[in-house]
């Protein structure tokens, strides 16, 4: 069991608290946080130790859980790097692509190993279909949420539209051609709504929307390629899967056959992938203690953390 603190216990820092303690992977040390008030009453309520300093914190530990504002993501993490600590860090990456970089380089620098909080990589209905995922050439993903004051700091790309960008990058296996964006502030600082179309030197297009002044959520995304289209709905943790097969010679009364207009017949039939419940949360955070204890490359590295925040910077330069 590796030795885990966790810096930062708000919303999402006291989930993480909670199945760190829960996981047979770590044995929770304790946390920082930068209000004390907060720090004790949640040690009062929970039980979970609370460190005066950061530094103590990360002395105590073999492993350091970043949770807290992204403006501070960078410090926390140079800090507990520069003392050999593991760490895994909430996305965004880092405030900047700069600071990013400089982490992979620290990384590298003190051995230590590094895993970013992209968690629909271990949503389970990605993880149905990851492997069905074959050269998409277009992608359309919808991310939708009620308004939230929590979050609204940062611009909804770096907010909600990063997961997609981290999920297309996985996917799509080519190097950004172009970006085109455009996005509209409606009560906050920073935009609320944002589209952006990524193309790829492959020739594929990515297509991605993301608001949080929505009525309703919706976190979908689409992925359509050579005699298949994919569905994932992140949110309700289901897929589907359409694909085409060269018809039969006899089709059964209840085959669907598409026929083009070169005479080409396709039969049409559908799968609903096994979706297995998990946590996701916790799968991300006991794989970077595999990864770890098995000297193996963890499943979101600092480079995909850069590379996504990269992409969100190109899209949030446009607007």
């Amino acid at each position: 069991m590796l030795k885990a603190g966790v810096l930062g216990a708000g919303h999402l820092g006291k989930i993480h608290l909670r199945l760190l303690n829960e996981s047979n992977k770590y044995n929770l040390i304790g946390f920082y946080d930068a209000n004390p008030e907060h720090g004790k009453q949640i040690e009062s309520e929970f039980g979970y130790k609370y460190f005066n300093s950061i530094d103590d914190l990360i002395d105590a530990v073999e492993v350091v859980d970043i949770v807290t504002p992204t403006l501070s993501h960078y410090d926390c993490a140079k800090q507990a790097i520069k003392k050999g600590k593991h760490i895994f860090i909430e996305k965004p990456i880092t405030n900047t692509v700069e600071e990013a970089e400089n982490l992979r380089a620290l990384v590298a620098e003190h051995n230590v190993k590094g895993q970013v909080g992209h968690v629909e990589r271990f949503n389970p209905a990605f993880k149905a279909i990851k492997d069905q995922l074959d050269q998409p050439m277009f992608i359309e993903a919808h991310r939708l949420a009620e308004f939230n004051p929590r979050g609204t700091d940062v611009p909804v790309v770096l907010d909600l539209m990063i997961h997609d960008i981290d999920v297309i990058l996985s996917v799509v296996q080519s190097k950004v051609k172009n970006i085109s964006a455009s996005g509209v502030s409606v009560i906050s600082d920073t935009p609320d709504i944002a589209n952006a179309r990524i193309e790829f030197v492959n020739g594929c297009v990515a297509n991605l929307t993301a608001s949080r002044i929505s009525l309703k959520n919706m976190r979908k995304t689409r992925f359509f390629q050579k005699d298949a289209y994919i569905s994932v709905d992140f949110l309700e943790k289901a897929c589907e899967v359409v694909k085409m097969k060269d018809a039969p010679e006899n089709p059964g009364d209840f085959d669907m056959i598409l026929q083009n207009a070169e005479g080409i017949k396709k039969q049409i039939y559908f799968a609903n992938p096994e979706v297995p419940a998990n946590n996701a949360i916790l799968d991300e955070l006991e794989t970077f203690a595999d990864a770890i204890n098995n000297n193996t490359t963890p499943v979101v590295t600092l480079h995909d953390g850069t590379e996504a925040l990269r992409v969100a910077s190109m899209i949030i330069d446009q607007f």
